[in-house]
């Protein structure tokens, strides 16, 4: 199984925006920022870390679940 690469939060940004997640400011806290995505069906919110790298599991935590990741 590969490593998996150190990430920064605007790496991880840049990838939730790409796949259509939008800021949703009031709902982040502290270092945390919140992105939000409504489907037809369901509405699905990422907290992600405010860091410059961000650890190896949270990374992995942040796309469990993507249909496209199955």
């Amino acid at each position: 199984m590969p490593k998996l690469p150190v990430v920064s939060s605007k790496q991880i940004i840049r990838i939730l925006q790409q796949k259509g997640f939008q800021n949703a400011p009031k709902r982040g806290k502290g270092s945390h920022l919140a992105f939000v995505k409504k489907d037809a069906d369901r509405t699905r919110l990422v907290i992600v870390p405010d860091r410059k790298e961000i650890p190896k599991g949270d990374a992995c935590n942040i796309g469990t679940g993507w249909p496209d990741q199955r």
